[in-house]
């Protein structure tokens, strides 16, 4: 069997832990080439991490005949073009998150991915851990009863770096996009439904929201918050939901591999559930094979991508 062949579309430091070491533990990946903006860095990422070859630039990569996927590890403002390109060019594609900078342009996206006939996975994939599956499927079964309220956060400290480009507005950088996009999409993942904003802060710096939270309203009255920063003092990311019935908390539900504490409340009675497996990139990896190969449907991308960058517009429209 012919391994899936990937292609790095830049030589991002996320690339090794979300690509290239998940795949270095099975026989059915393969990354066979990166590229960069500056093609000597694209030499030092291939030797450092043991990609076997360089491409002269991103247009040379796409069009390469060893390349099935395209991960797009571009900065936020990059995924649109290149994503786009790259599906023209009849590839598949992982994009990171966040999709892109505005929903007009993940529903260009997701238009291109329809008219080329090639998967489009939006690379969260916190969303494809036990964990976070077993959330979303408890939630559904209804053993929490009615829903009542729903709050998420994600909180990294992250030093000002006029390089970083997490604190470059030019680049798509901000909180919002990098941290608070995960609460979010655990939200609307949990509720199953879309939400109007009922009021959102943000709190800028150096041109960026370095801190954004958001009021949420879903269908049936439930309440949502959720809430990220870059100036908070330590790591943090939560998870909760409660019904009439029980509720159910989440303590690291973005890297449970690192740590983590899931446990349900019903009736009064406290159980906790498995947090064991694959790491979250290694669950993402094989999802993304099981696409490929037809086996599966994608869960991220298409419809859902676009309705997540619309609320990260409506958020940014609120504050």
């Amino acid at each position: 069997m012919t391994p899936l062949r990937i292609g790095l579309l830049g030589a991002a430091r996320i690339a090794p832990p979300a690509v290239i070491v998940p795949a270095s533990k099975r026989d059915d990946v393969i990354v066979t080439v990166v590229a960069a903006r500056d093609p000597a860095r694209a030499a030092a990422f291939a030797a450092e991490h043991g990609v076997a070859d360089v491409a002269a630039d991103y247009d040379a990569l796409i069009h390469r005949d060893d390349v099935d996927l395209v991960y797009v590890g571009l900065p936020v403002s990059a995924h649109a073009e290149w994503t786009i390109k790259a599906l023209e060019a009849g590839k598949a594609v992982l994009c990171e998150k966040s999709f892109c900078s505005n929903a007009d342009e993940a529903r260009a996206m997701v238009a291109a991915a329809e008219r080329a006939g090639r998967p489009l996975i939006e690379a969260y994939h916190y969303r494809l851990h036990r964990v976070m599956r077993r959330a979303v499927e408890i939630v559904a079964s209804g053993e929490l009863g009615t829903l009542r309220r729903v709050e998420a956060l994600f909180d990294v400290p992250i030093k000002y770096d006029p390089n970083e480009i997490r604190w470059r507005a030019d680049q798509g950088g901000g909180a919002l996009g990098d941290l608070g996009c995960y609460p979010l999409h655990a939200v609307r993942s949990l509720i199953g439904a879309e939400p109007d904003v009922v009021s959102a802060r943000i709190r800028m710096e150096h041109g960026v929201d370095a801190e954004t939270s958001a009021v949420l309203r879903f269908p049936g009255g439930v309440d949502g918050r959720i809430s990220c920063s870059m100036l908070a003092p330590r790591p943090m990311a939560t998870l909760f939901v409660e019904g009439d019935k029980g509720r159910l908390d989440i303590v690291n539900f973005i890297g449970p591999q690192m740590g983590c504490q899931f446990t349900v409340t019903v009736d009064g009675k406290t159980r906790g559930e498995p947090t064991d497996g694959p790491t979250t990139y290694e669950a993402q990896l094989d999802h993304v094979v099981e696409v490929m190969a037809g086996r599966a449907k994608p869960i991220l991308g298409g419809a859902d991508a676009i309705a997540q960058m619309a609320a990260i517009d409506a958020i940014k429209a609120a504050a």
